[in-house]
């Protein structure tokens, strides 16, 4: 006679079986998609627009989804290029992130393991954003389907986020209360590894500094004339000598902008672009707070005049163990990324341009161990994450050894070793997508972690207040 749990056991392995016999399905499917989403990051990477600018890119993912069934809502947030694009009714509603901009000054001939410029100065993909975005809307089309061909309710959510790199607009898309409704989002971004493990990184805040002095004659009548640019160096002295009294991590990055016209005027204008970084957001506030005195100290030392204007600010990343190991369990089930001989030969080639990391090549094809890691990098994911848990991961989309915002990263993000590590994360997201419609203690586990992390008295505050976003870039376009 059977048992009441043997009972339950039968009941339990079709189940089982049957979700283990979905996710197979799902990957066979985009294994049949390979080129047409690699056709689509391939464009996007020759786009290869910055952010607030990324029209085209915006509009061919917008494009793909519209064809896919998904409701459009276009120019979120204020922001031209932002959308959100949803299918299905009800709950859950699962959020998946997608970024598309480029970085300034990284042109570079895809898959050509030397330095080889296609356009001096123009734009290019060192940070992956091609694949993330493409990848990003792969899994939820692939996600909407499963949902159809299983008459199952919920909503799936593609976020496309723009300007990443320097614009912070997931911060404004927060602030609109465009996740206030969403119960998980998940994530990816291009990398030299496969990790699925919860990471943090660091909060920040930048801004312009902007000195006012009165010009004058350098030689024949300086006695006249307060130098703009006085101001700006007097500011980076004090900055510098600050730098010995913060706590670490902290990461203060600063670059002249404009020093003036001419060496025989005296400036009248000068202006410094300040970044503060630090693990802590609230150590974020004070640093930057410090900088400002300095910049005013610098003002009146100098006899000129100053004024902060604030452009972005992140928080970190908040880390979800819940979300992270259903994440790395189907990351697992999906494999890294395995080189062919062409793209192991030009993965030899390419390394021998940034010196041996010590990482072997055949690394792409692993999955890393689960386990907590920090980065000192920053995202505006940050943001997110404190508002609906996360979960992120990163795929083998460069050269094991590759470091980011590089030209290097960019001969990888348009190749097929990025193609192939895209649709890695494409994949893991949809079977993690398809584990958060089905597995309801999944999700009370992540909000459970979620709560307790950020603590009852918790209230969003972004670090910029209530600046619009800088779209000054597209006055000049």
């Amino acid at each position: 006679m059977r048992t009441r749990n043997t009972i339950l056991l039968l009941l339990v392995l079709p189940i089982a079986a049957l979700a283990q016999k979905d996710k197979e399905k799902a990957i066979q499917s985009l294994n049949g998609k390979n080129d047409y989403y690699a056709n689509i990051a391939q464009q996007i990477w020759e786009f290869a627009e910055p952010g607030y600018l990324e029209d085209k890119s915006s509009a061919l993912l917008q494009s793909e989804l519209s064809k896919a069934g998904f409701k459009i809502e276009r120019g979120v947030a204020g922001i031209p290029t932002a959308f959100v694009a949803s299918y299905g009714s009800g709950e859950p509603i699962i959020g998946i992130l997608g970024e598309f901009d480029a970085l300034p000054g990284l042109s570079q001939e895809a898959f050509v393991p030397e330095r080889k410029i296609i356009t001096a100065g123009a734009p290019g993909h060192g940070c992956g954003h091609n694949l993330f975005g493409t990848g990003s809307m792969a899994a939820a089309i692939e996600t909407k389907e499963w949902l159809i061909n299983n008459k199952r309710s919920g909503t799936i959510r593609y976020y496309g986020t723009p300007a990443e790199e320097a614009g912070d607009a997931k911060v404004f898309m927060v602030r609109a209360g465009l996740f206030d409704d969403v119960d998980a989002v998940i994530t990816w971004h291009a990398g030299d590894k496969n990790n699925a493990g919860p990471n943090t990184n660091l909060a920040t805040k930048s801004g312009v500094i902007k000195f006012y002095g009165i010009a004058a004659h350098a030689a024949g009548a300086p006695e006249r004339g307060r130098s703009a640019l006085d101001g700006v160096e007097a500011m980076n002295s004090m900055v510098n000598l600050m730098r010995e009294h913060t706590t670490e991590p902290t990461r203060i990055h600063y670059v002249i902008l404009k020093g003036g016209e001419a060496s025989n005027v005296v400036p009248a204008y000068a202006e410094v672009e300040y970044l503060v970084r630090h693990r802590s957001r609230e150590e974020v506030r004070s640093l930057w707070d410090r900088v400002v005195k300095c910049a005013e100290g610098a003002a009146h030392g100098t006899e000129t005049k100053v004024e902060v204007e604030v452009q972005g600010g992140t928080f970190d990343r908040l880390p979800n163990e819940a979300l992270s190991r259903a994440m790395h369990k189907n990351l697992e089930i999906v494999g890294g990324v395995k080189y062919d001989a062409t793209e192991t030969a030009f993965a030899e080639k390419l390394r021998l341009s940034f010196g041996s990391s010590g990482v072997p090549i055949s690394s792409a094809a692993q999955i890393q161990p689960f386990g907590y890691s920090h980065t000192n990098a920053s995202a505006d994911t940050g943001d997110v994450s404190w508002v609906v848990p996360t979960g992120g991961m990163t795929a083998a989309t460069y050269v094991p050894g590759t470091p980011g915002h590089s030209w290097q990263a960019v001969a990888c993000t348009g190749s097929t070793i990025g193609h192939k590590g895209m649709m890695v994360a494409a994949k893991t997201l949809t079977l993690t997508a398809m584990d958060l419609f089905t597995d309801s203690k999944l999700l009370e586990a992540s909000k459970k972690e979620f709560n307790e992390k950020r603590g009852p008295n918790f209230k969003y505050e972004s670090l910029v207040g209530d600046i619009p976003p800088p779209l000054d870039i597209r006055k000049t376009k």
